[in-house]
């Protein structure tokens, strides 16, 4: 089961795991730094910023479960 879903606020996916940065870089969005992220959805800031929502959801998805299973 996904951890991440479109409704998922983009605060909570940062607060998650550190690597949800990186990936809201990568797709060309400035997340971790925007005021918005406790606001706006997963789903809300790829469309607005013609983002696929599913690709994005896949990578974020994709990230450990957990801290300790990065070490």
């Amino acid at each position: 089961m996904a951890r991440f879903t479109q409704d998922t606020l983009i605060r909570d996916v940062l607060v998650s795991h550190p690597g949800a940065a990186d990936v809201f870089e990568r797709h060309g969005l400035a997340c971790p730094s925007c005021l918005a992220s406790g606001l706006e959805s997963v789903a809300a800031v790829a469309s607005m910023h013609e983002v696929s929502v599913a690709a994005l959801l896949a990578e974020l998805n994709e990230l450990p479960n957990s801290f300790a299973e990065e070490e």
